[in-house]
């Protein structure tokens, strides 16, 4: 049984239904996910699997991600247990760089305001904030981890608005064409816009915090399409109460849902979104389709293209002995 914690794409569906009996939860949340799961052979992930489950499923192969990010499996649980962890890196950097890109743009021309103020007071009150609004082109982005979502959107900076790129990486070699490495600390005071595209770990948990604020420029602009614990809010909140930063872009939450009293909603200098900068029609099917393949090929006996935790197959082989599907 394949089991997924949230519907896919019509297409994907299909193909996955082809190969085996496909169960979707009735709601992704850690009670059904945990209740319905029973019985899984590969698990879809799109929300945090409980460990409980890998640890219950005797004949649980493979966790599969549908996307690119880790954090909501226990890999380490996973690995000690024989299961394999795959995901599908790259099928949503696109999706992701233009949301960046558009929310900037968003922020820039102050759009929140504008739309909030024609439609309450009226045009001359809308169009006003055009005076204060500022392009794009020219200016430079600094982007936090130049992976998949940093190298896709540092191509639409500069051959799309002509902007400087700044990058900390983690690997500063072999980067894009005029991509230039350089601290987190000369990133953010240089960077007119800072995009955090890094993963979640210990190094990156709390980076954007009271002291690395105080670094940035007052009119930057901050977006986090990465995860939510690599801003402090509280710190983020009162910058952004006291214009002492231009604005932020938040798809990624310390609590998600996004709490509905969340002193975020009170703040007209700020876009939120639901944890939705990866997805699109075109995105859900790319990244469906690369799980399709990483679940034929695990159901055909091969390890996937994308095994994150090699340590795990000898266990894995001990479990599943090759032919014996």
């Amino acid at each position: 049984m394949i089991f997924s914690t949230h519907p896919l794409h019509p297409a994907v569906a299909a193909q996955m239904s082809d190969r085996s009996t496909l169960v979707v939860a009735s709601a992704p949340t850690s009670d059904a996910i945990l209740a319905e799961s029973v019985g899984a052979e590969i698990i879809v992930v799109r929300a945090p699997i409980n460990p409980e489950i890998i640890r219950r499923e005797e004949r649980l192969r493979a966790t599969v991600r549908h996307g690119a990010g880790l954090d909501m499996i226990p890999v380490d649980i996973a690995t000690a247990a024989g299961v394999l962890v795959a995901n599908v890196p790259g099928a949503n950097a696109i999706t992701v760089a233009e949301h960046v890109i558009w929310t900037s743009l968003a922020l820039l021309r102050k759009h929140r305001r504008v739309s909030t103020d024609l439609r309450s007071k009226g045009w001359a009150a809308g169009r006003h904030h055009s005076d204060s609004g500022r392009e794009l082109s020219g200016r430079t982005l600094g982007i936090v981890g130049m992976g998949n979502v940093g190298r896709a959107l540092s191509a639409m900076a500069t051959k799309g608005f002509g902007m400087q790129v700044l990058t900390h990486t983690r690997s500063p070699t072999n980067l894009p064409k005029g991509v230039v490495a350089t601290s987190l600390a000369e990133l953010l005071s240089s960077s007119d816009i800072v995009a955090l595209c890094c993963p979640l770990n210990e190094q990156t948990r709390g980076m954007i915090n009271a002291d690395t604020i105080a670094g940035m420029k007052n009119s930057a602009i901050l977006i986090n399409v990465s995860r939510g614990p690599v801003v402090e809010e509280m710190p983020l909140i009162e910058a952004l109460r006291t214009d002492r930063l231009g604005g932020a872009a938040l798809d990624v939450f310390d609590t998600q849902p996004l709490p509905p009293d969340h002193p975020y909603f009170d703040l007209d200098n700020v876009i939120l979104t639901p944890h939705m900068a990866g997805i699109t029609e075109e995105s859900m099917l790319r990244m469906g389709q690369g799980v399709a393949s990483e679940v034929r090929r695990i159901l055909a006996d091969e390890l996937p293209e994308n095994l994150v935790n090699p340590d795990a197959v000898a266990r894995y082989r001990e479990r599943f002995p090759t032919g014996q599907c």
